[in-house]
């Protein structure tokens, strides 16, 4: 599908009339400036032989066209002259075309590119580039293992502290299949040839860990030899656990060296994974072999597995302090043990033994417990989800993180020694602020706004007459986002502010940290106060529900913001970022207590003349869309049109055939222990009385709905119920299906598509 001129636009919608598709012509052009906007990844910063720092940061582009992210380096070189830090940029990015994944070594000498298989035939390619050339390339053949998983859960590849060994979580091989030819059965120990009529059988169906990661095998553990390209599958882990996050412990002279991994339970039942921070898992060490503990013969025997955390129910992203006595990791155990896919979180540490010899049992310390009910400004709970690999400053025992603080994402500062945490962002920044990397004492960070695009930070550490430490932060010449005058334009005249919004119908059995106002983020134009009259506004819902929209740029609606559209972003109770008491009480509520939060901002806004009436429109994905398909059948009059994108409609004919069966039973009943693989009567009444398809026969409002063929968290056929009902009813409806999308519909193709379609949508209902 092409997307650069006007003819394309002319075959997508032959069927619309001169003026709808005119609008359609003008759209795509500027949609397609925003969806071209670069991201920031990630980065590193190394010391550099000619004195300061060298900056390398990872970014992506969306590829229309190819319908992928193009991903590329741009590096920099840091000087710090007196009180001044310039950033000198290399002149040009380089792509880097088929990585899936660059991981420097901690010298920043060495650079890891891997490079995972096309196909089911070929090899996953490891690179080893120095700072001029390619020094090492070895291909792993799929008999070895399949792709290394570079997805941000499982994902893991660490490099030791000599930079000789690197250690990866990656697909275990293929199980054997049966072969079958025209005489019957092949035997495992029968030769065959290939050239003879035969096939593979099918073999043993095998869980899989739900959405996205349909079709990947088994994660497993794995270590390669950068010199030799010698691999070693690390034996002793249980097919029941699936591994990630793998980390070296310390090298200390005469103890063993381990590999230390988070390690998540799967005998039973795999369920869906990605977004669920309410999996059981642990944190595991294992004894690296080294040469001198080679077995005489063949074959590797597996060393024991030791799990530090059986303690708590949940424990990932382990991180060893820079003195190697102690072991933090993130813990999600308040998810684990209430059901909520995500909740506050808590940060943990274990001592790390000098000698080498892990014990049975392990004295697990809290560092910063779950937080209930925060006061006013203050410090509302962990909800961090990962660390930098190296998050330490140079005195070894201050801990730098990003987290969500109410609906902005900060820097926290951790004092591990005085327990001490603090804000090095900006405390007068309603930005959205995230950790990037550190400059030996001071950091690299990306700052943005619902209004401005993101752009990189540095802050400088300075110390207070009592010694503590405080970060004064500089704008860095930035290449990065040239971005065009259109969008510019588009931005320039745009502003945001978070408004506290009262909730409404309190009960006196909720908790006091469930009685407080909700946030939401409205975003508007200094232009429609000098008209006089309100911009048309799009109530934008967040998916989850245990999720948070913050105050950071956001391509697609800020193509909305730009157009015209005033938008308010809603927080409601059950985000993220707001403290545990009023996250859980939400669960039990849903399609209610949500409902009325945000029906509560939207009438706040109409009071305090931020929004017209009339010209009220709503927009929201998953939970977002479940929101969304609730809104306009118990709030019938309130919005003019609708966009819903893979919206939860009716629970009860999700549950059978979701990825997450448990999500349906905890929302709709509030605690963990009705789940049950076999729904019964009462619990399938329950489900359509808590969803969207309840209220069918008072919905009127024209809705756009975006669905995505290869969802399994909320399979296509639960929005195409509600379409077909829709329609029995006469209510006017536009589908768009994405054969290959999954449930976040964010390819670069279908995210400019969505939008370009929602924008159009609104525009004929609002008359802009």
């Amino acid at each position: 599908m092409a997307f650069s001129g006007i003819d394309t636009v002319k075959e997508l919608h032959v069927d619309l009339d001169s003026a709808t598709e005119e609008e359609y012509v003008t759209q795509s052009k500027l949609i397609k400036e925003f969806i071209s906007i670069p991201s920031i990844d990630k980065a590193w910063i190394f010391n550099s032989a000619s004195g300061g720092s060298q900056a390398m940061v990872a970014m992506s582009q969306a590829n229309l066209l190819a319908n992928k992210k193009r991903k590329f380096m741009l590096s920099a070189h840091i000087s710090k002259e007196s009180s001044n830090v310039n950033f000198h940029w290399a002149p040009f990015p380089i792509e880097m075309t088929g990585a899936s994944a660059f991981v420097p070594s901690p010298s920043g000498l060495k650079l890891l590119v891997v490079r995972n298989p096309e196909n089911e035939s070929s090899p996953t390619k490891f690179e080893i580039w120095s700072s001029s050339q390619l020094e090492k390339e070895f291909h792993i053949p799929q008999k070895i293992h399949g792709s290394v998983y570079v997805d941000g859960w499982f994902e893991g590849i660490s490099w030791n502290s000599d930079e000789s060994l690197v250690a990866y979580v990656a697909e275990e091989p293929s199980l054997p299949k049966p072969t079958f030819d025209h005489l019957g059965y092949f035997k495992k120990e029968s030769s065959l040839d290939k050239d003879i009529g035969s096939w593979k059988g099918q073999g043993d169906w095998e869980e899989e860990w739900g959405e996205a990661y349909a079709g990947k095998r088994q994660p497993a553990l794995f270590v390669i030899n950068v010199d030799s390209g010698e691999i070693e599958h690390i034996k002793g882990v249980p097919r029941s656990i699936s591994v990630g996050q793998v980390v070296w412990s310390p090298y200390i002279k005469g103890s063993a060296q381990y590999l230390v991994f988070a390690g998540w339970l799967g005998d039973k039942r795999k369920f869906g994974i990605i977004y669920c921070h309410n999996r059981p898992c642990a944190i595991y060490a294992i004894k690296f072999r080294d040469a001198s503990d080679e077995p005489k013969n063949d074959a590797k025997e597996a060393l024991p597995i030791h799990n530090l955390t059986k303690r708590i129910s949940s424990g990932f992203s382990p991180r060893f302090s820079k003195d190697g006595k102690h072991l933090l990791f993130l813990s999600a155990k308040t998810a684990v043990d209430s059901g909520a896919h995500g909740a506050t979180e808590s940060l943990h540490k274990i001592s790390w033994p000098s000698d080498g010899k892990l014990s049975d049992t392990t004295d697990i310390v809290d560092v910063i417990p779950v937080v209930n009910c925060p006061d006013d400004g203050c410090f509302p709970g962990l909800y961090v989800t990962g660390l930098l690999s190296d998050p330490w400053l140079s005195d070894g025992h201050t801990l730098m993180m990003s987290s969500y603080w109410r609906s902005c994402r900060v820097i926290l500062s951790l004092n591990l020694l005085s327990g001490e945490l603090s804000r090095a962002s900006p405390d007068d920044s309603d930005y959205s602020w995230s950790l990037l990397a550190l400059d030996g004492d001071n950091i690299v960070a990306v700052s943005s706004s619902p209004v401005s695009v993101p752009e990189i930070k540095y802050g400088k550490k300075v110390l207070d007459p009592t010694g503590k430490p405080s970060w004064q932060w500089s704008n860095i010449q930035n290449p990065i986002f040239k971005c065009s005058e259109k969008v510019t334009s588009g931005l320039s005249s745009l502003q945001f502010k978070i408004h506290k919004v009262p909730v409404s119908n309190v009960s006196e059995c909720l908790t006091e940290g469930a009685k407080k106002p909700i946030e939401a983020i409205y975003v508007s134009s200094s232009k429609s106060k000098e008209k006089g009259k309100c911009d048309p506004l799009v109530v934008v819902v967040h998916g989850g529900p245990h999720s948070v929209a913050t105050c950071s740029f956001s391509k697609t609606l800020a193509y909305l913001s730009s157009i015209g559209y005033s938008l308010l972003i809603v927080n409601y109770r059950g985000s993220l970022g707001f403290g545990e008491d009023a996250l859980q009480s939400l669960p039990g509520k849903v399609g209610s207590q949500d409902v009325n939060d945000v029906l509560s901002a939207v009438d706040y806004a109409v009071e305090m003349g931020l929004a017209d009436p009339s010209r009220i429109t709503v927009l929201g994905g998953s939970h977002g869309g479940f929101l969304t398909t609730h809104l306009i059948g118990q709030a019938p009059d309130k919005f003019v049109a609708a966009a819903a994108r893979n919206p939860v409609c009716n629970l009860a004919s999700m549950v059978g055939i979701t990825d997450i069966p448990d999500w349906c039973f905890f929302e709709a009943y509030g605690d963990r222990t009705h789940f049950t693989e076999a729904p019964s009567p009462e619990d399938m009444s329950r489900f359509h009385q808590m969803s969207p398809i309840s209220h069918i026969s008072k919905v009127k409002t024209p809705t756009l709905f975006l669905l995505g063929t290869m969802d399994l968290r909320v399979p296509i056929s639960n929005g195409f119920q509600y379409v077909r009902a829709l329609k029995e009813k006469g209510v006017e409806t536009k589908v768009l299906v994405f054969p290959n999308d999954n449930h976040p519909l964010d390819r670069p193709q279908t995210d400019y598509e969505s939008f370009l379609n929602i924008a159009v949508w609104f525009n004929k209902y609002c008359k802009l």
